[in-house]
């Protein structure tokens, strides 16, 4: 990098009524151009790492090359991207803003009367711009990927799809519990399945089964076999069997056979409706929805935390100059991370809300940052 000419620097006078002056563009070039070329470094690694790890599952399933590229890793580019956003946002101010530290450009600005506040600025406009963009991928491009990378998976690599579920109860109508102790995903059969109707708080109906297969030819149609039903009214009841009746029942196999990181091929608003819809249904397996529908707008506000953090912490010229800045910054991107992860498994494991697990590092980070905003050359 050419060093810059600290004289001409000292005689520039910011002009007033504009949000942004010649310098902040320079700045915001700058530090969107080192963020662009830490992901694409990074990833550039990172590709060639997954490749040697997953070729020989590619090669014995006969992947084809035009698979493995554009439905696996021109997903997977993205994703990694996305997922790695904080890490990227943290190298990409402390290589940037250490920079100008170590050429004493920091210095020469604050000659010209400009604040560390007024300085954030630039910094701030593209954490903004990388919060939107990261936020746009995560929330409605990025899912759709995830369907062709993950079925990709699903065929060339390791299977995610789960064949079997247990202990399923859930609400199919309002005040009707259907419930099936054990379904098998390759018959579409559940056994011994019940399904409870209620008055009120009063149960008035009772249907015991053996079987119930869910009918692919029509939507919501399933076939119970070898059934009693036990029908209650005052004190009278009534009992009914048979050995197969077909029957509507709003639900599919697809409600209760969770992928693995099924979460990941959603949208954000099919994320918002699926999770209301399992609520109203009293389905309890949703935690890892709803992580990852408050994990995409926290994500996205952790840029500009890192940003204030990365920018405090190496806009100060030291002895150990950018690499000491850069084994910090790492440190904390990688706690952050780490932290996140941590605070998403107490909330799937635990009693922990998930909107509350997921903002807890944003919060733990903002504090970190005010203190480090407080310490910064001012």
């Amino acid at each position: 990098m050419k060093r810059p000419d600290l004289n001409i620097l000292k005689r520039i006078r910011l002009p007033q009524g504009k949000f942004l002056k010649l310098l902040d563009w320079y700045i915001i070039k700058k530090f969107l151009g080192t963020y662009v070329f830490a992901i694409a470094l990074i990833i550039s690694i990172a590709v060639v790492f997954d490749f040697n790890e997953k070729q020989d599952k590619f090669m014995s399933h006969d992947a084809p090359w035009s698979a493995i590229i554009f439905d696996y890793y021109l997903n997977f580019i993205p994703y990694f991207a996305n997922l790695f956003s904080p890490l990227f946002v943290f190298i990409a101010v402390i290589f940037f803003t250490s920079k100008l530290a170590e050429n004493s450009e920091i210095i020469a600005m604050f000659s010209t009367g400009m604040s560390f506040k007024r300085m954030l600025r630039p910094y701030m406009v593209s954490a903004a711009i990388i919060a939107v963009v990261t936020f746009g991928l995560g929330a409605y491009v990025i899912p759709k990927g995830s369907v062709t990378r993950i079925n990709f998976e699903d065929k060339y690599y390791k299977q995610r799809k789960m064949n079997t579920a247990r202990n399923i109860q859930l609400e199919v109508d309002s005040g009707v519990i259907a419930y099936i102790e054990r379904f098998e995903n390759y018959s579409n059969t559940g056994y011994r399945f019940s399904l409870d109707k209620f008055e009120g708080k009063q149960l008035v109906s009772h249907l015991t089964a053996r079987s119930i297969t869910y009918d692919t030819a029509a939507v919501h149609r399933w076939i119970i076999r070898d059934y009693m039903i036990r029908e209650m009214k005052g004190m009278k009841e009534t009992i009914t069997k048979g050995t197969r009746a077909d029957t509507t029942l709003f639900m599919e196999p697809a409600d209760f056979l969770i992928m693995k990181n099924q979460q990941e091929m959603l949208t954000s608003p099919q994320l918002k409706e699926y999770i209301d819809r399992q609520k109203q249904r009293g389905f309890a397996n949703i935690k890892e929805f709803e992580i990852e529908y408050h994990k995409r707008i926290a994500t996205s506000f952790a840029s500009f935390i890192l940003t204030l953090i990365g920018v405090s912490l190496s806009s100060r010229k030291t002895k150990g100059g950018m690499g000491l800045h850069l084994g910090i910054g790492l440190a904390l991107s990688f706690s952050y991370i780490l932290f996140q992860t941590i605070a998403s498994t107490f909330a799937v494991n635990g009693n922990m809300p998930p909107a509350i697990a997921v903002w807890i590092p944003n919060v733990l980070y903002t504090f970190i940052a005010f203190y480090l905003y407080q310490k910064a050359p001012k």
